[in-house]
């Protein structure tokens, strides 16, 4: 039984992950390869504009799986080997769904714990359902966010508030997470996926082109000078004067009808 139940709609992916028995554990199973394989996929292909990541009814992610936790007892695994599990496990998902080129909406329904809100900070915009709650729980179970949670979440809801959900581990509820950034709206839990939807139809009607570029400017914004982001905004921006998409944008404006983005004008 696979752990994402992967559903295209025209342009639009959604990637939900369905492992019940384990509440969307992440670790433990195949969970990491399953997303690397995915995002992979998308990003090889053009015509994906927008993905969703959720979970089934009540749950989007228990981060870690506890149970598969215990073998790190073991006096013959060594630190270095749990380095490198981290590194070619869970820290590859990271990078992966971070690192998508196209915009990433999480549609957290139910808890999204360690590893799980995590999850949901890889994403770029996040939608909960009334019943969601979050929690940066690493260290009421004796362990550091392993799979770069710190840097996560700090850059999602910034340094104060994130030092204060990663130093005391407490859960937070829908409310509370509008209120702090961390998603962007709550909705009641039976219109969440038609939620998600309706922001991922705004998306995919934009052209794809230029919203790979639009994302790609806002990663580097978080990581690179002002002068350094201008440069690249330029370059892109030649790249986008001279697309199709732009001259179909124009064209349309000019002759007031909608703007067709679904294959390049001959």
């Amino acid at each position: 039984m696979t752990f994402l139940e992967v559903t295209r709609d025209g342009p639009l992916v959604t990637l939900a992950m369905n492992a019940p028995e384990v509440r969307n554990a992440l670790t433990g199973n195949t969970a990491v390869a399953e997303f690397v394989e995915q995002c992979a996929a998308i990003d090889r292909d053009l015509s994906v504009k927008c993905v969703i990541v959720t979970g089934y009814d009540g749950m989007f992610s228990s981060g870690g799986n506890m149970k598969d936790m215990r073998r790190y007892f073991d006096d013959t695994l060594t630190q270095a080997q749990i380095a490198a599990e981290y590194r070619n496990g869970i820290q590859r998902l990271t990078k992966a769904l971070y690192g998508l080129d196209v915009p990433v909406i999480a549609a957290v329904g139910g808890a999204a714990i360690g590893a799980g809100c995590d999850l949901a900070c890889m994403c770029d915009v996040r939608i909960a359902a009334e019943n969601a709650a979050f929690a940066e729980s690493f260290v009421k179970v004796g362990i550091v966010p392993g799979d770069g949670g710190a840097w996560l979440l700090t850059r999602t809801i910034g340094r104060s508030k994130a030092a204060e959900m990663a130093f005391t581990g407490e859960m937070l509820s829908a409310a509370e997470a509008l209120r702090i950034g961390l998603v962007s709206r709550v909705v009641p839990a039976a219109q969440l996926m038609d939620a998600a939807r309706e922001l991922a139809a705004k998306i995919t009607a934009q052209p794809g082109g230029v919203l790979r570029m639009t994302k790609r400017l806002l990663r580097e914004s978080q990581m690179n000078s002002l002068d350094s982001v201008l440069e690249t905004s330029a370059v892109m921006q030649a790249l986008a004067h001279k697309s199709w998409e732009h001259r179909e944008a124009v064209t349309a404006f000019i002759d007031k009808r909608k703007p067709d983005f679904s294959q390049p004008k001959a």
